[in-house]
């Protein structure tokens, strides 16, 4: 198996020059279990766990590694087991704050090119549920693309695709039925070698059935919408990344009950670029858009060119972020600086890098840069 078929190009195999001298060959990441991973590399599948060490240095600092990841393993002699040593850089990560009342970010995926997040054309449909997800998606540094399955349950799907693109300038939006394998096509379109989609949305939204017309068999588990209450049931359990037989790599996620922001007010701009044009033409700089006299935001939503639900819907999107920004400064501020630690016999500098993605804005990235010892 050629890396280049997982997605391995310069930007990996810059970081991996250091780690190869170790010893260690890449892999990349494709099932996220309890006690373990699936990582595969040229050299075929593994069954794989972090060490000891990585467990003790990163596990509190920068998490475990996630579907999609690439990592630095040692394979055991004679056996299909590995250890990974090392967690490269990534490139981009769909990262959301965990379900409940504790602020703690979670890794849906890493590396992803293009983020499909998908909504249903029956009872799942709304628009404040599409701006959320846009929200977390361009917070991630894929390019997101809006897909409303179940067309064939949809009596006006012309309307239905305007609203949505009303409320997601900069995304794609496709209308498909994946249970008449129409409209597929479109989305295949997207998968090509090297490159790796994501699906995301609630349960019961398709994302399954998407995946099985996109592979060409019914390789993903598919259930049907509970009639009683209206709401998808859950097919897929965990994390995955599946590799198309011409090429390209899907993941497909489980389906979330609710998706709690790992973002920042940047992403939320990014998602409401409308509401950012009359920003700038508010009599004051520091406006909150509330009661401030000459707020072009506000009078806009009193004349009715501006949808009052989508303001609302805004405002509560900066006021969330808002909130984790604080938590995440606080955090920092008790952290402190970089953290020296061994692993894998070379000395690991932790450091906070803020890289360009997609010329957009600059996203915070976790890096392990390696350092040989003096």
């Amino acid at each position: 198996m050629y890396l280049a078929t997982l997605g391995w190009d310069d930007y990996f195999s810059r970081q991996f020059e250091s780690l190869e001298r170790d010893g260690l060959v890449p892999a990349r990441i494709v099932e996220q279990h309890k006690n373990g991973y699936i990582a595969y590399g040229e050299q075929g599948e593994w069954q794989a766990e972090v060490t000891g060490r990585f467990l003790h240095v990163l596990a509190e600092l920068v998490g475990f590694p996630a579907v999609g990841d690439w990592v630095g393993l040692q394979p055991l002699p004679n056996e299909d087991r590995a250890l990974i040593h090392a967690l490269l850089r990534r490139r981009t990560q769909f990262v959301r704050n965990v379900a409940g009342s504790a602020i703690e970010e979670q890794v849906v995926a890493s590396n992803v090119d293009v983020v499909f997040l998908v909504t249903g054309l029956d009872g799942n449909f709304n628009l404040r549920r599409i701006e959320r997800y846009l929200t977390e998606a361009w917070s991630s540094g894929a390019q997101p693309v809006v897909v409303l399955n179940k067309a064939d349950l949809c009596d006006d799907v012309a309307a239905r695709v305007k609203a949505v693109q009303s409320v997601a300038p900069g995304a794609p939006v496709h209308a498909v039925s994946a249970a008449r394998n129409e409209g597929v096509d479109v989305v295949r379109s997207y998968l090509t070698p090297g490159r790796t989609i994501a699906f995301l949305g609630s349960s019961g939204v398709g994302k399954s059935t998407i995946i099985n017309r996109l592979l060409g068999e019914d390789r993903q588990e598919v259930q049907s919408v509970s009639n009683a209450v209206g709401k998808g049931r859950h097919t897929t359990t965990s994390r995955s990344l599946l590799l198309h037989p011409d090429g390209g790599m899907i993941v497909d996620t489980p389906g979330m009950r609710e998706l709690q922001l790992w973002a920042s007010e940047d992403d939320v701009e990014q998602s409401f670029t409308d509401i950012e044009l009359l920003a700038g033409r508010c009599r004051f700089t520091d406006c909150t858009h509330t009661t401030e006299p000459g707020c072009a935001v506000v009078i806009a939503v009193e004349d009715g060119s501006l949808d009052e639900d989508r303001y609302r819907s805004y405002m509560k999107l900066q006021k969330e972020v808002q909130r984790l920004q604080h938590f995440q400064e606080l955090r920092e501020h008790t952290r402190g600086g970089g953290d020296l630690s061994r692993v894998h016999g070379t000395r690991q500098i932790l450091e906070r890098r803020r890289e360009p993605t997609r010329d957009r804005r600059d996203l915070g990235r976790v890096s392990i840069v390696d350092r040989d010892e003096r």
